[in-house]
């Protein structure tokens, strides 16, 4: 397994690997998930796979296994922000506007987004090793736009998971849950801490 980093203005750099990200989103969110969010038969893609936005992915063997999207609490795009920021304003009525307790704008706080495993990894340590490439992905993009935080919703199991992998994941918010696909999910944040960036053993 290795990870990449990149933005739109990269991607072509690393060959199909944006458009097979956004087809194992679509595989899991809309497919598996059954998550209403705009899709064709091929990808799942939104508003805010945009210009400000930046990606995690993990690769096997030439596939995309796991990645996640991240960008700044200070984007704009459009009538866009970032994802909870618009849900608190009215503008998105899938999430809870109460989900985040205040507003955060901040060019060193990011929101990540989209966070996804394979559902081919069925094995706990292959799926670990996917979650920690794509944590040292994050650590990547910190280091080089200078991130002091990320923040996002995430379901509350798998902050317990994260945990466990050595991510510093604080809950923010009031759990909620979702009626469609049936899991909790909460506001987290995870401080940046450069100096313990390495989370991957050595390959």
């Amino acid at each position: 397994m290795r990870h990449i980093t990149f933005d739109l203005s990269t991607m072509h750099e690393h060959g199909s690997a944006f458009f097979d990200y956004l087809g194992l989103r679509k595989r899991f969110f809309v497919d598996i998930l059954k998550w209403d969010i705009p899709h064709n038969d091929k990808f799942e893609m939104d508003q805010y796979d945009n210009p400000t936005a930046w990606y995690s992915l993990c690769i096997h063997e030439g596939e995309v296994i796991g990645g996640t999207r991240v960008m700044p609490t200070t984007a704009r795009w459009g009538k866009h922000s970032y994802m909870l920021k618009d849900a608190r304003e009215g503008v998105l009525d899938s999430i809870p506007h109460d989900a985040m307790p205040s507003d955060i704008i901040s060019p060193y706080v990011w929101e990540m987004t989209r966070l996804v495993i394979s559902p081919d990894l069925r094995r706990a340590e292959d799926r670990a090793r996917c979650l920690q490439h794509v944590g040292q992905g994050l650590y990547d993009i910190a280091e080089a736009q200078n991130v002091s935080e990320y923040m996002g919703i995430s379901a509350v199991a798998l902050i317990r998971v994260l945990r466990q992998l050595g991510f510093p994941l604080e809950r923010m918010g009031t759990p909620y849950h979702d009626a469609a696909d049936r899991r909790n999910y909460t506001v987290m944040r995870m401080p940046v801490h450069l100096q313990n960036q390495r989370l991957l053993a050595a390959e």
